[in-house]
């Protein structure tokens, strides 16, 4: 996702010639590696690649929507130039990647004659590469030796640890985190200056809180938002996303906190009368615990693993308005004197 303003505008390459609008998510896909938010380190790795030309086989893993793929391309841009289109083969996990399409199709790609620029190599990109088979990533390990001097490989991945051994050892591992919540920002903050969509501060911050360092997600939900009522603030962002609102949550927090149980029961019911599920209710419940400053470290500690307790439950498949009261009782129970809980 573009960090500088300059990349904002929409380039040639992004252009719609029938004149239908482009998500914004592809419509601002970044193409330079300079222009990719976040995980500085790791991009500076391969813009030292891109500079020196002798591309490895590169797993990059990382959670979802944090730019893995984007980083591939804007890579391959930069050691290809215009040879890009005859030089790189994308396989998406939607695409069919048994045995036989790493036999057929990419060792035909790899044997494939193509006039790159002096010293380049071939790029076979495999998206979601956690997600091939077994069988189909022991036939890769041998293509991958036999074809290594005029094809290298790119692998993206939420986890490493799910592609074998074998090809982990001929790969270097690049690992990206989540974005920071101040990186998000700026790139909406570029998107609405060029779009011209009207904001305000705390629809930018119900955007980041509901994307959790996913830019895809951000740009998505800025969209949809924007396209759906015109303006962004935090009650549209809510309705669009469609998750219980953290400020009804913070003042059930706040209640616990207190020890009121009947006002904080009365906020779970409310929200559960509007149909949030369990997971739903649960989850918006972690992030503001663990966003609430004014929490003191040892009672949100103490929250954060009563709310994982019931997470964990309703995961299992007990996701009721009981399961759901029993929290809102052991996070009461915390704050109530001892003495006060006799009988």
């Amino acid at each position: 996702m573009a960090s500088s303003s300059a990349a904002v505008p929409v380039t040639a390459k992004h252009s719609d010639a029938e004149g239908y609008e482009m998500p914004w998510v592809e419509k601002y896909r970044p193409i330079l590696l300079g222009d990719i938010v976040g995980n500085s380190d790791t991009v500076d790795r391969l813009k030292v690649i891109a500079e020196d030309g002798n591309m490895p086989h590169i797993i990059i893993s990382g959670l979802p929507g944090i730019g893995k793929t984007t980083s591939i391309h804007c890579l391959a841009h930069a050691l290809l130039g215009s040879a890009y289109r005859e030089g790189v083969l994308e396989l998406n996990a939607s695409d069919e990647r048994g045995i036989d399409v790493v036999r057929n199709k990419i060792k035909s790609f790899a044997q494939r004659k193509v006039t790159l620029p002096p010293g380049r190599h071939k790029i076979v990109i495999l998206d979601e590469a956690d997600s091939m088979t077994a069988g189909a990533q022991q036939a890769l390990r041998r293509t991958m030796e036999i074809y290594s001097n005029t094809t290298r490989f790119a692998l993206a991945c939420n986890m490493s640890n799910k592609i074998i051994e074998p090809i982990q050892s001929r790969c270097a591992i690049l690992r990206y985190s989540k974005l920071r919540d101040a990186e998000v920002l700026k790139r909406l903050e570029e998107i609405c200056a060029a779009e011209k969509v009207e904001y305000n501060d705390q629809g930018l911050q119900a955007l980041i809180f509901t994307a959790e360092g996913d830019m895809r997600q951000a740009i998505n939900n800025l969209q949809s938002t924007w396209s759906g009522f015109g303006f962004v603030s935090q009650d549209n962002v809510f309705k669009i996303c469609d998750q219980p609102h953290p400020v009804q949550v913070r003042k059930m927090i706040k209640s616990c906190q207190a020890g009121d149980i009947n006002a904080a029961l009365e906020v779970i019911n409310k929200l559960w009368d509007q149909g949030y599920s369990a997971v739903d209710i649960v989850v918006t419940v972690f992030r503001v615990v663990k966003g609430l400053d004014d929490l003191p470290e040892y009672t949100k500690l103490e929250f954060i693993r009563e709310v994982g307790w019931t997470h964990m439950r309703v995961l299992e498949g007990v996701g009721t308005i009981v399961q759901l009261g029993g929290m809102i009782a052991r996070l009461c129970r915390m704050s109530i004197p001892p003495e006060m809980l006799k009988l």
